[in-house]
């Protein structure tokens, strides 16, 4: 970077906050640039010393991030065509009480929560809503390189055994919207189970993957995203991200 950018942009950038945040801390007074206060729309060259006042850190470690086990029939983010979001599941009775977090219900928690990457209506598994806009960051961003995994429940529609060459594709060969895929791994589980670990999340990757190779999904959970596991959480209860927790 030798050109100045926005101040919010590059707080982002440095993984201090995501640009909303940055933006809310500027009107707070709370970040110094070279020692003094910044000015929402301001600009910064690369040897410029951004800090951030103790407040800001302070609101942010207060800040939760939930892990769902996602029912069918809830969308991840804003409600649409008459589903409910999974945010609404956010509730004291349905908080998994097995959570080993060691972090106490709060209304407060289920406010403000943004999903950090979709899971169709038809899918199930681990969700990941946040208050904390640096891991939305870190899941959905450009340079996002947290992996996903899946466990896929198939049919062939065209009969017999998927074909090893098919299978191949999956892994590497195909497109969807005229863009060619990243390499993906995907093995099978068993006899009418596919295991897929992606790097990528287009809208419907997996369902227009497998129709590509004459597969039809049955089921489709997310088990993992980095290193958080779904584990034994329950569909349609929820756990906190431990501290110390990481994807």
């Amino acid at each position: 970077m030798s050109e100045p950018v926005r101040l919010s942009k590059r707080m982002s950038e440095l993984g201090l906050a995501s640009r909303r945040e940055a933006d809310a801390w500027i009107e707070q007074g709370w970040v110094l640039v070279d020692g003094v206060p910044a000015v929402l729309g301001q600009k910064v060259l690369p040897g410029q010393r951004i800090t951030v006042a103790r407040a800001a850190s302070a609101e942010q470690a207060q800040r939760v991030t939930i892990i769902m086990n996602k029912p069918i029939g809830y969308v991840s983010g804003q409600a649409e065509d008459g589903y409910e979001p999974a945010s609404v599941l956010v509730r004291g009775e349905r908080h998994w009480a097995e959570d080993a977090s060691g972090i106490a219900w709060r209304r407060e928690h289920g406010r403000g929560l943004a999903p950090a990457g979709r899971l169709d209506i038809d899918s199930t598994g681990l969700l990941v809503l946040t208050q904390d806009g640096r891991i939305a960051r870190q899941l959905i961003g450009e340079d996002s390189s947290v992996d996903k995994e899946y466990l896929v429940r198939v049919r062939s529609v065209r009969g017999g055994a998927l074909p090893e060459a098919e299978l191949r594709r999956l892994n590497h060969g195909l497109a969807l919207d005229g863009v060619a895929l990243k390499p993906a791994r995907v093995w099978w589980q068993n006899e009418d189970q596919l295991r897929f670990v992606l790097h990528e999340g287009k809208k419907r990757q997996i369902r227009r993957m497998c129709e590509l190779v004459g597969l039809q999904v049955l089921a489709l959970r997310r088990i993992r995203i980095g290193g958080v596991q779904l584990g034994a959480l329950p569909v349609g209860q929820w756990r906190y991200l431990a501290p110390g927790e990481r994807f």
